[in-house]
């Protein structure tokens, strides 16, 4: 299918978080755009309670991000192995990449595969590189590790996945948004689920003071293909039962006309995790484990209404989802205005609001 846009100019990359870019600035300081079908409208993104309305519902991942980039050997060579997701035989997800000599790195490329190879990382840990993740390629791997705590292993060595569109390094605290939990088993995100980001604690309670309702749900984001942007490979997610019940109901309300709510995700993760726990009716249920969930406009939404999320660069999977929530047209309109305004794209950037 054709991309409602066909390329960003390198220009409108958020290179470092907004507070960084002028004295005084918070995370909240960053613009957003309202799409309502085709009306398209800019704003503040402090501006979000007064868009939304008594009864919405957000509904937000509170994964916690780690600190998933480590540097390792392969070899003789220096590689950066990025951790992406934990499997249910204590095998990890990862993906092996090169240092680009900027501080980011960049793909291996075609050299052969990597079937049997070992990684050496810090503290003597080893990993042996065993299967392709998936067949649609060789990207990521199942590697079984020699510390079986991985988690303390990024946290003593590892740093946030930093991608080439960015100016420097950043501290974990910068990936890190005001609804992240830590889990029990310190499991979190390769990735920030971004589009939360923005959000304050000063923020958060003005929008409750206003009526505005929060569903708190998980999702382990894993490693995104910088280069190849594939369709999301499975991941971890959590819907507990009370976000399970106050969806239903806000849902119910608005059926039975006892109320105008909307449920409003906030970041396709969020899309991804409730959607993933819904029935064929739209009905929610507590569920957790693993979802392989792909949304397109063919298979379309149960339950959300409506999207928070950044700005997807023209060959991103997560454009279909946004096409399966609004609309082809009102993606595509939205984005003209966004370059027109010259909005921010990526992680740091500028945010967009997708609304019925």
């Amino acid at each position: 299918m054709r991309s409602v846009i066909e390329q960003v100019p390198s220009s409108l990359s958020a290179r470092v978080p907004v507070e960084q870019r002028g004295a005084g600035l918070g995370r909240d300081a960053v613009r957003l755009l309202l799409s309502r079908g085709t009306e398209v409208s800019s704003h503040a993104f402090v501006e979000l309670p007064r868009l939304l309305r008594a009864g919405d519902l957000l509904v937000v991942n509170t994964s916690v991000t780690l600190s998933a980039a480590v540097d390792g050997c392969l070899g003789h060579a220096r590689v950066v192995v990025h951790f992406s997701t934990r499997g249910d035989d204590g095998r990890w997800a990862v993906e092996v990449r090169e240092p680009d000599g900027k501080g980011t790195t960049r793909a291996r490329g075609a050299r052969g595969t990597l079937a049997g190879a070992t990684v050496g990382l810090p503290g003597g840990v080893r990993l042996v590189l065993e299967d392709p993740l998936s067949a649609r390629g060789d990207r990521l791997w199942w590697a079984r590790p020699s510390e079986p705590d991985v988690v303390g292993l990024l946290r003593r060595y590892g740093r946030p996945i930093r991608y080439s569109y960015t100016e420097r390094d950043q501290p974990l605290g910068a990936y890190q948004t005001v609804f992240a939990l830590p889990s029990p088993e310190g499991m979190g995100s390769a990735e920030m689920p971004s589009a939360a980001r923005p959000f304050t604690a000063r923020l958060v309670t003005e929008l409750v003071s206003r009526g505005v309702l929060f569903a708190p749900v998980t999702l382990h984001t894993g490693v995104a293909s910088a280069e190849a942007h594939e369709p999301p490979y499975p991941e971890r997610f959590a819907v507990p039962e009370a976000s399970a019940r106050l969806i239903n109901a806000v849902r119910a309300d608005r059926r039975a006309g006892r109320g105008a709510g909307r449920v409003i995700a906030v970041g396709t993760t969020a899309v991804r995790a409730v959607e993933s726990a819904a029935d064929a009716e739209g009905v929610v249920r507590p569920r957790e484990g693993w979802t392989d969930l792909v949304l397109t406009p063919e298979r379309g939404v149960r339950v959300v209404d409506g999207l928070l999320t950044g700005l997807h660069e023209p060959e991103a999977s997560h454009l279909l989802m946004l096409e399966a929530v609004a609309g082809r047209a009102a993606v595509a309109r939205g984005y003209e205005e966004a370059l027109a305004r010259r909005y921010l794209w990526h992680e740091f950037g500028d945010l967009h609001l997708l609304l019925p």
